[in-house]
């Protein structure tokens, strides 16, 4: 895959992790995507709602998607890159965190894993007024809800096929479009997080 100015990298972990090429290249086809349905849809006379500071998605989103190799990422960024105090915060919300709550990794009203979120709040942006508190756009107001390109989706987890021991190309298509691979989705809100607060020490 051609680098893209999207892409973050993690050299010595990318050495060390297999498939933790594969999801930073997904994140960066879907970052690249957005941004480009974004400015298309600014053309159109659209103004991004969505800023730095804002978490309201977070916490009113009940159901967000994530894959297995998504949840084996956060593992790895919040075990090996999060630092103190940071992390002793992450640990105590994911303790706290009851089942269907907002999301455990808003920490002090930011995303704690940004560099890692799953592709799903990658792809979430909002147009026209800040969301009011509490408000799900996606409900109230889907018109003004981005619509991205699905085949940037498509091209992301296509990405991330061998971490799903499917390799052959073919295989990759069928794999993603018979939904094998949706199958396998868990809810952010709903896994058992508690598992990676005891792998923090």
């Amino acid at each position: 895959m051609k680098k893209s100015k999207f892409r973050i990298s993690f050299p010595e972990d990318e050495k060390i992790h297999f498939w933790l090429s594969m999801l930073l290249d997904a994140y960066a086809i879907m970052d690249e995507g957005v941004s480009k349905d974004i400015k298309k849809a600014e053309k159109t006379g659209k103004k991004l709602a969505c800023s730095r500071g804002c978490s309201n998605c977070c916490e009113t989103h009940r159901d967000i998607p994530v894959y297995p190799i998504e949840i084996v990422g956060i593992y790895w960024y919040v075990i090996e890159k999060i630092e103190e105090p940071l992390r002793a915060e992450i640990k105590t919300s994911l303790i706290k965190h009851k089942k269907g709550e907002k999301c455990p990794f808003l920490v002090q009203n930011i995303c704690s894993i940004y560099p890692v979120r799953p592709l799903a709040c990658r792809q979430f942006n909002v147009f026209g007024k800040s969301c009011e508190k509490g408000e799900d756009p996606f409900y109230a107001r889907n018109e003004d809800v981005l619509k991205p390109s699905s085949n940037y989706l498509g091209k992301a987890l296509y990405e991330t096929t061998p971490f799903y021991n499917v390799f052959e190309e073919q295989e990759k298509i069928d794999f993603i479009n018979s939904g094998r691979l949706n199958s396998l989705v868990k809810i952010l809100q709903h896994y058992p997080w508690i598992e990676l607060a005891k792998r923090m020490g």
